[in-house]
């Protein structure tokens, strides 16, 4: 059996989804040697952070840029940046095309295989309770030419600003200046939201922004309170009163993912937050959410930043660690008592409760004497007869 490899990818169009937030994603088809045909699904903020430049720093131009035959990443047509006439002049299509016509050390490195593999996500399909299907919009042919054009629209990015002065630490992360307006392109579960604005684009603290229109974010959940079960993946230890220490490989139960990434959760009776970044589902390889800690690391809570000024007068609402608590405990007591076994009941409690209508009691048979006493001198008469 040969070696494996992708003959072509070609970018179908893009998906808007609503889950956990409003966010889209690209689709594309991956053509394999064995001629199958895959679709996958890649948020531009990890098409971002696909590079090959640390497995070849020579192609990559990272030592001299004219030994440069990895191509650039063409930024996507909603994005107006200060490399725009550049990387416009190629579509997403043409620049992973580019990449299969590179020598075979580079089209075939297992890095480029991975990350078209076919995911557990990918086969997911939207599930009937969700509120808002995904959206799907395919990109059209190009009459004149008959390839594929890049996505125009209708992408529509939500607006935020920083609250203070963020420095990044990282080249994937993007500083911010109290009062900077940003696009949101997608907001991770993480806490690390993926923001542009005219002249740079990169990871940010969700912690740091705020909506426009009102200091809450619409897109939080309602707490639930039945929770879902994680596994820690990373110790904690509490910073603050209403924050939980956990040890890795602890199972608890998530009841409030909120968009900061500190999720509520629940050890016992006890409730608290805790970093998302710090907790994934049992049965999940870690190994990326493991690179993410290590690459940003869990972000700052709100209550950490300093000088922050919000354009709000009042302040954003949230539940308190004694209202989570009661509820939760509240939630644990009920469910308790419906798991009790019922007591056992006769067979005649049974009868008369089992039907959706009660049936009466049958009364019990007269005595003879009680006959005699109770009917009429004629009904006597003939009984004394017949005797």
């Amino acid at each position: 059996m040969g070696d494996t490899f992708i003959r072509h990818i070609a970018l179908l169009g893009f998906e808007k989804r609503f889950v956990p937030s409003q966010h889209y994603v690209y689709m594309f088809l991956v053509k394999w040697q064995d001629l199958s045909e895959k679709v996958v699904y890649r948020g531009f903020p990890e098409i971002y952070e696909f590079h090959l430049k640390e497995m070849f720093p020579i192609e990559a131009g990272d030592i001299n840029a004219e030994n440069r035959i990895i191509p650039h990443l063409p930024a996507p047509r909603w994005f107006d940046g200060q490399r725009v006439a550049e990387s416009r002049q190629g579509t997403l299509t043409e620049y992973f095309g580019a990449l299969m016509s590179l020598p075979v050390k580079i089209s075939r490195c297992p890095h480029l295989l991975d990350f078209f593999k076919v995911r557990p996500d990918d086969l997911k399909l939207p599930t009937d309770n969700q509120v808002k299907k995904p959206e799907t919009y395919l990109v059209p042919k190009d009459s004149k030419n008959n390839s594929v054009t890049d996505i125009t629209g209708p992408i529509i990015l939500q607006t935020y600003r920083a609250i203070a002065d963020f420095e990044k630490s990282s080249g994937s992360q993007m500083s911010l200046a109290t009062g900077d307006v940003v696009d949101v392109v997608e907001k991770s579960e993480s806490g690390w939201w993926f923001c542009q604005t005219k002249t740079k684009r990169g990871w940010v603290p969700a912690s740091y922004l705020e909506p426009l229109d009102s200091p809450d974010e619409a897109e939080d959940p309602e707490p639930n309170y039945e929770g879902e079960p994680y596994v820690t993946i990373k110790a904690y230890t509490a910073q603050m009163e209403d924050e939980v220490s956990l040890q890795e490989g602890e199972t608890i139960d998530v009841i409030h993912k909120l968009l900061d990434g500190w999720w509520v959760v629940r050890k016992g009776d006890v409730t608290g937050y805790f970093p998302s970044m710090y907790l994934q589902k049992s049965g999940q390889d870690a190994a990326q959410a493991q690179r993410q800690i290590k690459s940003r690391g869990a972000p700052p809570r709100r209550s950490s930043i300093r000088n922050a000024h919000s354009i709000h007068q009042r302040s954003r609402k949230r539940l308190s660690q004694d209202t989570y608590r009661r509820n939760s405990v509240r939630f644990l007591q009920q469910r308790r008592r419906q798991a009790r076994p019922q007591p056992q009941r006769s067979a005649r409690e049974q009868a008369q409760t089992g039907g959706t209508k009660p049936q009466p009691a049958v009364p019990p048979r007269p005595s003879a004497d009680l006959i005699l006493h109770r009917c009429s001198e004629s009904t006597k008469r003939k009984l004394a007869s017949a005797v």
